[in-house]
């Protein structure tokens, strides 16, 4: 298996540069015609997310990306059942995509809960705001 940075994922997702973009496609016919699979930490997500943004991708479109990416076979999503939970709560609510992951990573360490500052958490389940 290989590790994808963020810029591979980018290309591949808004075709913004026309040469790397068709190396990424090249790489990726060829990684599932061998059976690869291609690592994506959830680091790479949340700055993927964060360059959609600038993007200007909506909330809908950055969520369409990761559930594709969720499903697609050549990706291992690390800590994939978290992403799935916090593209959920992604979808429904206000704060950004990493912000849920990290309460999502926060309740599996055994936390209970996330404490914030962030008022768009302020009804999102696990999360606690600070003053």
């Amino acid at each position: 298996m290989r590790g994808l940075d963020t810029n591979i994922l980018v290309r591949h997702v808004t075709d913004d540069d026309p040469a790397q973009s068709a190396v990424v496609r090249a790489l990726f016919r060829k990684m599932e015609a061998e059976g690869e699979r291609l690592h994506v930490s959830c680091i790479a997500l949340c700055e993927l997310c964060w360059t959609l943004r600038g993007y200007e991708y909506s909330r809908r479109d950055i969520s369409a990306v990761l559930a594709k990416m969720l499903e697609t076979g050549l990706f291992e999503i690390q800590d994939s059942d978290l992403v799935r939970r916090a593209l959920e709560e992604y979808l429904q609510g206000k704060a950004d995509f990493a912000d849920y992951l990290i309460g999502q990573q926060n309740g599996r360490a055994g936390c209970t809960d996330t404490i914030t500052f962030d008022r768009n958490l302020k009804k999102a389940s696990g999360f606690s705001l600070l003053g």
